[in-house]
């Protein structure tokens, strides 16, 4: 329930069981050559490096049968018994041109075993939100301008709100999940790859990605009041606590941080820390707690902390983060660090200290994207290139299991992207990338392609150890106004709510 709301609500269209939501706009009447000029500048490979899950389970895990070696799959008979939910996704392909994105969710009993090429079969119903509506519309009279491309969604800690980033645009945008309403739109600048609010829901920390920024915005969830702080931290220019420069100039050989682009902004489980990920490698720790400035307290160079880290996990003190392909720079790569959260303090550490863990490190045609803890103690990282699930029991010295291979009758090129776990533990759903991927893939390395675009459900087995995918459900976007011949469906953020 949300108490005390002030602002009008919008309301929504039902069309054919599915929910039609609008969109959002900017600071300028020049909304729409804004919008086109910042997707342009995301297409170019420098845009966006792609999203992971960031979150953890909304809710303590049910006790780890993992440690018997029984099989955890109980079919039916658990789902029956399963918390009820729903299961937000993402399609951030346009839904008019230059703007928009459709916003598809399912309730969990709607979902069953097999492969359904649209959401209409079988009985797959899905309420379909157009972010070309609602949203739209509040994001151009409060912003001035139109958001474009839905990359990243996640949910504030009661799950009252989602907040959505816009990619090729700086929009935030606060969703009522009950209502499906559009509350309140926010333009960070450049572009808005991640935005996670905080475990207390009193702020939400945003990577304005090629602004190269770390922003932060006061949030009330209760009173749908969001306010952009005047201060921010600058990753482009100035010094490190050690006099090192916050990012190489291009002509001083680039030897740290070539590249401070923000991509994902993990949050540690007090509040306290900001896990800053880097697209050209590297990686700042920062302050991160509202009624603070934003500052670095420590500093990681690109030899340390491979690039394009998205998704990140804390289990315990151990703060687990990955590191991804999807730029021209740097098209495969697949990396999981560990690192001590009790040692950072208050003051700026050394360069590279404390030390981050190599925990995992695949070569070759690989994309590590996307990360989510199952039964408390199973750390899965996505692989967009090699469509395996990585495996890490943190119970077992942080042992590599193995992969959870994708590729199947379902679907011959799933492409997982991020994650997000069932409450109850027995499923993980995942983001299928689609045929023209509109983010963090490289032309030529055709990491992020996928050639079925929706949402994937991996049932879980042996207590979290392994799984099996046997649900994929299709999603399209073959809109009129591209002449309905290409495919363009291109799912990305995908979120678990209670119902």
């Amino acid at each position: 329930m949300i108490a005390n709301i002030p602002r009008p609500l919008l309301p929504l269209s039902v069309l054919s069981a599915a929910l039609v939501l609008s969109g959002c706009p900017q600071q300028t009447p020049a909304a729409d050559a804004t919008a086109d000029a910042r997707e342009a500048a995301a297409d170019t490979g420098v845009a966006d490096s792609g999203a992971e899950d960031i979150t953890q389970p909304d809710a303590s895990p049910p006790p780890d049968a993992s440690d018997s070696g029984a099989d955890s799959d109980t079919g039916d008979a658990a789902d029956a018994g399963a918390r009820p939910h729903e299961i937000w996704l993402v399609d951030q392909s346009d839904s008019v041109t230059g703007s928009g994105g459709n916003l598809w969710i399912y309730r969990d009993d709607a979902l069953r075993p097999g492969g359904f090429e649209t959401n209409a079969d079988a009985g797959v119903v899905a309420e379909r939100i157009d972010l070309a509506g609602d949203a739209r519309a509040l994001c151009l009279s409060e912003t001035g301008t139109a958001p474009t491309r839905p990359h990243m969604l996640l949910f504030n800690s009661t799950h009252t709100h989602a907040v959505l980033s816009f990619v090729a645009s700086g929009h935030v945008l606060f969703i009522d999940a009950a209502r499906r309403t559009p509350v309140s739109c926010i333009d960070v600048g450049e572009q808005a790859h991640a935005a996670v609010p905080s475990p207390d829901d009193r702020w939400v920390l945003v990577a304005n990605q090629n602004g190269k920024r770390l922003q932060r915005i006061a949030s009330n969830f209760a009173t749908n009041t969001f306010t952009l702080e005047s201060a921010s931290l600058d990753l482009r220019s100035g010094t490190t606590p050690s006099g090192a420069p916050v990012e190489d100039p291009a002509d001083a050989g680039a030897r740290l941080r070539p590249d401070n682009a923000p991509i994902c902004p993990i949050i540690d489980d007090s509040g306290r820390l900001g896990f800053i990920t880097l697209r050209g490698g590297g990686l700042f720790v920062v302050a991160a707690r509202l009624g603070e400035p934003l500052s670095i307290l420590a500093e990681y160079d690109r030899d340390t902390v491979a690039p394009n880290g998205c998704g990140g996990i804390q289990v315990g003190n151990t703060m687990y983060i990955n590191s991804g392909g999807g730029t021209a720079a740097t098209p495969f790569m697949n990396r999981v660090y560990a690192f001590d959260v009790s040692r950072f303090g208050a003051s700026p550490t050394p360069p590279n200290t404390p030390a981050p863990r190599l925990v995992l490190q695949r070569d070759g045609r690989v994309d590590s994207h996307g990360a989510a803890l199952v039964s408390g103690r199973f750390l899965w990282f996505g692989d967009r290139a090699a469509n395996v699930i990585n495996v890490i029991d943190t119970a077992d010295g942080d042992r590599v299991l193995a992969d959870i291979r994708l590729e199947g009758a379902l679907s011959s090129d799933p492409a997982p992207d991020l994650l997000a776990v069932a409450p109850d533990q027995s499923r993980v759903y995942v983001a299928l990338r689609g045929l023209l991927p509109l983010s963090a893939n490289v032309a030529d390395a055709g990491n992020a392609v996928g050639n079925t675009p929706g949402l994937g459900v991996i049932r879980v087995t042996e207590g979290g150890r392994s799984g099996v995918l046997e649900t994929v459900v299709r999603v399209s976007n073959s809109s009129s106004f591209d002449g309905g011949t290409i495919e363009r469906a291109d799912p990305h953020g995908v979120a678990v709510r209670p119902r």
